[in-house]
């Protein structure tokens, strides 16, 4: 919605800044998008004569123009020579003349100084398409001799008038017009909302064209149908003000009649409408329509109707769409001398359907589907009569009229109180009376009556929020709230919550970037991660790739990874924490912890430090995450895992056979495919749910535990069937002496040729350390022998292997 200060100044009687206005529209909800002073874009241009006009010495088109140039009327004169190729330049003209350095709107560029076909120019004398006034081009401005040289263009001709633009909720249709715009400024307070009587014109003959609306219309779609015919018209030129005025809000000039329906549209929020009454034929009928009919409408298209789609008629077929657009065949020209003017109210629901079937934008289709003022349709076409005749002359006749006045009487409880408990403002009552009453509302009995023009007051907090909004939001002071208990609060996160925020910062400071990823994916995507099933299928989905709840993470890290590839990010490390769910009823979700990496582990340097990402990457990155989570130390590893995971290069991390902690490994290249991954991608899964709560609810941490007795470390090497794995023997080697054994891990394996050539077919060497730490004293040489000897026989049992000599 576009407006000018002066245009706003016809019905707001305020001293106020146009800085004061934008914050308070803005203040109110009426948001300003933007502001257009022309001062700023044409303030540089003046008025300027030409003391002589003499024929280019090196051109025939062109002229050498001495023009004098005053830095205001009365100032001082200073003749600057200026190149130019209007057909209409002459001495002793009056015209517009642009300094060097000044931003030619029309044409995009700065002016500078410079020498045409031999001769200086040192400025420009301009056309109205060059100041972007009109798409006149054909010579450049001449204006009369009183004319005050020196004076800024846009003054002199009263094109100073800022332009603001505002967004309008949908709920707010009575903003569409210039006067419920300085409605709500009154309300605030930054002036007087100007009287606007609408005095009825007598008409002078009974109307030759009468209206009819039909029953099925009379309830819903049309309920009241007013007009006139308005005889003996010019359809000329409208006023300079009035194209002045349509010109700054976007509009172009078309002629009188259409001119004045465009101001009422923006003025007063009363669309209308107007027939050349010589073409219609009999009188004119609402209706729906019955299907199949076409009409070309007045932007030159030609559309089919649906049935049910409101339309007017004469007794030839369909002359408009309703409420929406009029008809090329019936359309006002400069030959028009005799017209119909038609006000009307229409069903917004109705309106706004038939819109967008026929894909048809209108500023009548914006305001008729936001729903106008019905109570103003007979005085807006009063006000409409006036200034057609006042403009183009004319006789006007009686108003004919069909259906009446919907009844849109509502009363809502007002009471002041409400404003505190719903808004915690505390605004006399008074205050807010006057408030509502400035708006236009009816105050009787502790109910207030909404004006007819705010069909967007449904309830009793409505009232609440006019009220807020006027005396403004910004005065709205934060409160501390009530605590429920005395001292130290309880924590407000869960163990859970807790545990999430745990797992998020430890990837992160793994290096990790975030990702938040739609819970929705693809039905291909979902049944690759083992869902996809008809129970987490969407009923309405979003587009078809996002049909399905996500059974895990990875998919949308996957994603993720293909789009950054493609944009030239090769080496990734990417995690989420979320929902996947296992099934669609409340509750059948877990949370994950989920990252992959791909490509390499650092840039390219002369150092040789970068290299392939690889399985016990994820594997370590895994077990970081289980550790700050507080999952226990001591836990299983099993090869089986998901299908989506490489065999034999992931794992599992478990407490027992039925508790899985993580998941990690490479992803198997037929997903990496799926996904458009290029290169091997390693990713893992925390089930951060799975991993036990600490038996300690203590909120403080364990008291450090220091050993002041020296450990003892021994080393094994066992020879083994080569199909036997590491965590074998070193399960089988902890589980020797679980009260002195603190620590075991492998530091060699010797397999291969090499080694069967020295330890038989099928045979490997496996080497590992053990720690020993005593609590109580230290270890004597009998009790390392004893536990070293527990050792062997236990693995010895577990493998089948023999020390190696």
């Amino acid at each position: 919605m576009k407006f000018t200060l002066s245009w706003l100044k016809d019905h707001l009687e305020t001293e106020a800044t146009l800085s004061e206005i934008i914050e308070a529209l803005t203040d109110l909800g009426l948001e300003v998008e933007g502001v257009e002073d022309p001062r700023d874009t044409l303030g540089a241009f003046r008025i300027a004569r030409v003391v002589e006009c003499r024929q280019h010495p090196n051109a025939d088109r062109l002229r050498v123009c001495d023009v004098e140039v005053r830095d205001g009327p009365g100032g001082a004169a200073e003749t600057v020579q200026v190149v130019c190729g209007a057909p209409n330049a002459r001495t002793g003209m009056l015209g517009v003349f642009a300094p060097v350095g000044t931003h030619i709107p029309g044409t995009g560029i700065d002016l500078a100084a410079g020498v045409i076909r031999g001769e200086e120019s040192h400025g420009m004398l301009c056309s109205e398409r060059e100041l972007m006034i009109s798409d006149d081009h054909e010579g450049i401005i001449d204006l009369p001799e009183d004319a005050p040289a020196g004076a800024r263009y846009i003054e002199y001709a009263g094109l100073d008038d800022p332009v603001v633009e505002i967004a309008i909720t949908p709920n707010r249709p009575d903003a569409l017009g210039v006067r419920g715009i300085a409605r709500d400024l009154a309300a605030r307070g930054l002036g007087t909302l100007k009287s606007h009587e609408i005095a009825p014109v007598t008409g002078g003959f009974a109307s030759p064209i009468g209206v009819q609306i039909a029953p099925e219309l009379r309830e819903k779609g049309c309920p009241l149908f007013t007009g006139r015919l308005i005889r003996g018209v010019r359809n000329g030129p409208s006023p300079d003000w009035l194209q002045r005025r349509l010109r700054a809000i976007g509009l172009r000039p078309i002629s009188a009649l259409v001119d004045i329906t465009n101001f009422f549209t923006f003025d007063l929020n009363r669309p209308l409408h107007v027939f050349d009454a010589d073409k219609v034929a009999g009188d004119l009928r609402i209706h729906p329509a019955a299907g199949g009919e076409t009409l070309t409408a007045l932007d030159e298209k030609d559309y089919t109707l649906d049935a049910g789609m409101m339309v007017i008629s004469d007794d030839t077929g369909p002359e408009s769409i309703a409420g929406i657009m009029g008809g090329a065949a019936t359309g006002c020209t400069g030959e028009t001398t005799n017209v119909f003017l038609e006000s009307a109210y229409w069903d917004p629901i109705t309106i706004a359907a038939t819109g967008r079937a026929l894909k048809i934008t209108s500023d009548a289709r914006y305001r008729f589907e936001r729903g106008v003022d019905p109570a103003f349709t007979e005085p807006g076409l009063e006000a409409a009569t006036a200034m057609i005749v006042d403009i183009c002359g004319g006789e006007p006749s009686n108003v004919v009229r069909d259906g009446a006045v919907p009844d849109t009487a509502r009363d809502y409880p007002f009471d002041p109180r409400r404003v505190v408990s719903l808004v915690g403002m505390d605004i006399p009552a008074a205050e807010q009376r006057a408030t509502l009453q400035a708006l236009g509302f009816t105050l009787r009995d502790g109910t207030a009556s909404p004006p007819t023009w705010r069909p967007d007051i449904q309830d009793p907090a409505d009232l609440v929020e006019e009220v807020a909004r006027v005396a403004s939001l910004s005065r709205l002071e934060g409160q501390p709230m009530p605590r429920p208990q005395v001292g130290v609060p309880d924590p407000v996160l869960t163990r859970l919550q807790r545990r999430e925020g745990a797992a998020r910062r430890q990837l992160a400071a793994l290096g990790y970037n975030e990702c938040v990823t739609y819970s929705f994916i693809d039905a291909d995507a979902a049944a690759i991660f083992g869902g996809g099933g008809d129970d987490v299928r969407l009923d309405n989905p979003i587009s078809s790739e996002m049909t399905h709840l996500r059974p895990d993470l990875l998919p949308g890290l996957l994603r993720a990874a293909a789009r950054n590839q493609a944009r030239g990010f090769m080496d990734l490390a990417l995690f989420e924490v979320g929902a996947a769910f296992d099934g669609g009823e409340p509750g059948e979700q877990h949370l994950q912890a989920a990252g992959i990496l791909v490509g390499a582990t650092a840039p390219r340097d002369p150092h040789g430090a970068r290299r392939t990402v690889d399985v016990f990457d994820a594997k370590a990155d895994a077990e970081a995450v289980l550790a700050a989570i507080g999952a226990p130390a001591r836990r299983q590893i099993a090869r089986d895992v998901p299908a989506w995971f490489h065999p034999g290069r992931a794992g599992r991390f478990t407490l027992g056979p039925k508790r899985i902690l993580a998941c990690f490994g490479e992803l198997h290249p037929r997903v990496l495919r799926s996904f458009d991954i290029k290169g091997p991608a390693m990713g893992f899964t925390v089930f951060v749910e799975n991993a036990p709560q600490p038996r300690s609810r203590t909120t403080t941490r364990p008291a450090l535990e220091l050993h002041d007795l020296q450990a003892v470390d021994r080393d094994f090497a066992f020879v083994v069937d080569a199909r036997v794995e590491a965590r074998t023997l070193v399960e089988a080697a902890a589980g020797a002496d679980k009260t002195l054994i603190e620590h075991v891990a492998v530091f060699d394996e010797f397999a291969g040729p090499k080694a069967e050539a020295q330890m038989g077919a099928g045979r490997k060497s496996v080497a590992f350390t053990v720690r020993l730490q005593p609590t109580e004293r230290t270890l004597t040489d009998e009790e390392i022998e004893a536990v070293s000897a527990r050792i062997i026989d236990k693995v010895t049992a577990a493998t089948g292997g023999s020390l190696r000599g």
